[in-house]
């Protein structure tokens, strides 16, 4: 059974969901599954995404545009 696939915005919406909660007291993996996610989701996508903003997330898409063609 295959899940739901975030957008890219979404899931840097989410890592900062999770830094938020971890400053509130949290621990990781209380925070992961508020958001809804597994943590092996969470630290794959913080590998990934990990301290971006969104208008990094812009750029980063259209350059990986511009490599295809």
């Amino acid at each position: 059974m295959a899940g739901k696939r975030e957008k890219a915005e979404e899931i840097v919406s989410k890592l900062r969901q999770v830094e938020i909660l971890q400053g509130q007291g949290a621990t990781i993996a209380e925070a992961v599954r508020q958001i809804g996610v597994t943590q092996q989701t969470f630290y794959r996508w913080r590998k990934l995404y990990g301290g971006m903003q969104r208008s990094q997330l812009a750029r980063l898409k259209e350059l990986e545009k511009e490599n295809q063609r």
